[in-house]
């Protein structure tokens, strides 16, 4: 960890060693009637809300985040899903965070919802909205001018991907290196289980309604309810069991991120999205060593600083 350390202390300095961005270089709104979208795209963990909260809160006040992550959709389990807390959201207004409550009635927020639902905030937005998160399948249905919501355009055998946008679309891909990504990951299973995740997912399991939809998706329900189903003989087998569930959520998180990002790079290879990738690997390497300094310091100059150009270019243009 050390040496990633030392290259990101090298990237920070030659990027820009005086350049500090301050709160006064706020953008002037951009009425969504022309039919723009930032989207913010990334594997899980990468730094994509925060992302969003900085250049909104900072730099383009008007804009609101429409969550594009599916799972998060759904109201409960906020430390399970990872939602952003609420003292994190720095009085950016969130849209379709935790607004979904599932019914017999309608089981399921489907990506045809989804694309609804995008349509009618976008319409009564008053700034250009954020669409920020990882289901690519979800941020697919929503831009693609033609989306038939019977056709898994990620598998190769279906065919191709619908070319022509609804919206004039800045793509910002927020990338880290695999390696260092799948470190973080398993680090932050760790704290969300240090946060209460598996009281939360205790008391889910209690309420639970008979659905295989919503939540039920979420990594690490599955796997804390094979480890409650177990016959156990003692404490340490308990313990074990409970270790292997553990490593079963942070190898599935680590798969998701995987296939996340290699359906990010289909869209930019296949689909033909103009794809503006910033890179987090050196602020994540420095926030794993502990040096919160030096980790603000990288995510400024090498992911804000560039954001920022990005999507001042794409609105003024």
């Amino acid at each position: 960890m050390n040496r990633l350390l030392f290259i990101a202390q090298k990237a920070q300095s030659s990027l820009c060693s005086s350049y500090r961005i301050t709160p006064s270089k706020c953008f002037p709104a951009v009425p969504s009637a022309g039919g723009k979208l930032i989207v913010i795209m990334g594997p899980t963990g990468c730094g994509k809300t925060k992302l969003s909260v900085d250049l909104i809160s900072r730099f383009f006040p008007t804009s609101e985040i429409i969550n594009a992550d599916k799972i998060q959709i759904y109201r409960g389990l906020d430390i399970t899903t990872n939602k952003i807390p609420i003292h994190d959201r720095k009085n950016v207004r969130h849209h379709l965070l935790g607004d979904f409550s599932p019914s017999e009635s309608r089981p399921e927020f489907t990506a045809s919802d989804f694309r609804d639902s995008v349509s009618q905030i976008v319409s009564g937005a008053s700034g250009v909205p954020f669409l920020v998160g990882g289901s690519n399948s979800y941020i697919y249905a929503t831009v693609a001018m033609k989306f038939d919501p019977e056709i898994d355009v990620f598998d190769e055998l279906n065919g191709g991907f619908c070319r022509e946008l609804r919206y004039r679309c800045c793509f910002l891909w927020v990338d880290v290196c695999l390696p260092v990504l799948n470190q973080w990951l398993e680090k932050r299973v760790d704290e969300m289980l240090e946060l209460g995740m598996w009281d939360e997912l205790k008391q889910h399991f209690r309420n639970r309604g008979n659905t295989k939809y919503g939540l039920e998706k979420a990594i690490g329900v599955a796997e804390f309810e094979e480890f409650l189903s177990y016959d156990y003989d003692g404490g340490e087998d308990r313990a074990a069991y409970y270790e292997k569930a553990i490593r079963s959520i942070k190898e599935n998180t680590c798969r998701l991120a995987e296939n996340q990002r290699r359906k990010i790079v289909r869209l930019r290879d296949d689909g033909g999205w103009d794809l503006r990738k910033v890179d987090g690997t050196a602020a994540l390497m420095a926030k794993m060593d502990g040096d919160g300094r030096l980790a603000a310091e990288v995510w400024e100059t090498q992911v804000v600083k560039p954001s920022v150009k990005i999507v001042r270019d794409f609105l003024m243009g």
